[in-house]
């Protein structure tokens, strides 16, 4: 099979389907690799690199759309990148289709088989192939926090710690997942007073036994958040429902609630967002003020750090895209059922039940898909 690697396009997305490692597994596999020129350079990877690895390397994305039996990507296709897509080509990346009618319409149109990282299961509840990026923006929802409280940035102008003498900031981690434990983890370690809320008491009694007393949790009610919103001098926005959009947890008259200069986070951006005053933003404008209330909400985070972020995002997919070259896409997704979770697109047919239901289309088991 052929494998297509091309250079991530969204605004200050440097961030790379592949690392040469990744591409020598496939070449050993008995693959081609064709790389964009360029891919690997915000993740200290050259050409050269690539070349060593056993790819070839294109000179424009049109070559590399063009050529691939397989699209391996980070974020989800641009406008643009979506025109190059074929009906006999698999696209395997994050795609996050609930919040963008535009881009679902498109994968539809094109016939191809479109298979999202962020879906995939591991048959126990988890998603492991987004928990990496998970991991990656929890910590840095917090680094972005931080710097936002700064009173040049608009915050309040209070550290995140505090001094002695100073009372630290008030954080609040609006979910306990992967995203929210990790923004929890940075939050207490740079000395922030932490309270978690949560739906789930398993979750709260977990996260209570890992930070012991320095962590407060409380059970997640609208009564919680009215009482806990108007304190907060952070708060991190870190609820997923898989596949779908993000419920809004957070309230226009929430944020009227908050103190001025205080910071929000909306790591739940990609899906929509959790804060009913939250839109995307990118890297080159990441911030804008709501009521006072500073709004921090890139699409997509985890590309302020591409060379973590890869190494770790391919540490989990290689062995998912390996299967998809090996097998095809018919038989790797049959023989896995957690990684067939994982099909959102198929052939003119949404197969995300999620996806199918926020966005009016009607939905197709993945199953009768893989049997069509």
């Amino acid at each position: 099979m052929q494998i297509g690697v091309p250079k991530e396009i969204k605004v200050h997305e440097y961030r790379a389907g592949l690392t040469p490692a990744s591409v020598a597994e496939f070449v050993a596999h008995g693959h081609g690799v064709l790389v964009e020129s360029g891919t690997g350079r915000g993740i200290g990877s050259s050409d050269d690199d690539y070349v060593q690895a056993g790819a070839a390397i294109a000179d424009t994305a049109a070559e590399v759309w063009a050529a691939a039996d397989m699209i391996v990507k980070v974020k989800e296709p641009q406008a643009a990148e979506r025109q190059m897509l074929r009906a006999d080509q698999i696209l395997f990346t994050y795609l996050h289709l609930a919040p963008d009618p535009a881009q679902t319409r498109d994968l539809v149109d094109s016939g191809a088989v479109c298979v999202a990282y962020e879906t995939v299961s591991d048959g126990a509840g988890r998603l492991p192939l987004l928990a990496p990026m998970s991991q990656v923006a929890g910590r840095l929802s917090i680094q972005a926090g931080a710097h936002c409280l700064e009173r040049e940035n608009g915050g309040e102008g209070i550290l995140l710690g505090g001094v002695p003498g100073v009372p630290p900031a008030r954080v609040l981690v609006i979910g306990g997942g992967i995203v929210g434990e990790n923004a929890i983890q940075m939050a207490l370690g740079m000395g922030a007073a932490v309270t978690v809320l949560d739906r789930n008491v398993d979750v709260l009694s977990r996260l209570a036994g890992r930070f012991g007393p320095a962590l407060q949790t409380v059970y997640s009610t609208g009564v919680a958040v009215d009482q806990l919103i108007g304190e907060a001098d952070l708060v991190v926005g870190a609820v997923l429902v898989a596949g779908a959009a993000a419920p809004k947890l957070v309230s226009a008259e929430h944020i009227r609630a908050m103190k001025p200069g205080a910071v929000v986070v909306d790591v739940a951006i990609d899906q929509g967002g959790c804060f009913a005053t939250a839109h995307p933003t990118t890297h080159a404008d990441p911030t804008y003020v709501v009521d006072d209330v500073v709004h921090y909400c890139v699409a997509n985070m985890p590309g302020a750090v591409p060379r973590t972020s890869t190494y770790a995002l391919n540490n989990v997919t290689l062995p998912y895209a390996l299967a998809l070259a090996d097998k095809g896409w018919r038989r790797a997704l049959s023989d896995n059922p957690d990684f067939r979770e994982g099909l959102n697109v198929c052939r003119g047919r949404v197969t995300c039940e999620a996806v199918a239901r926020d966005l009016d289309y009607a939905f197709t088991e993945p199953e009768a898909a893989l049997a069509a």
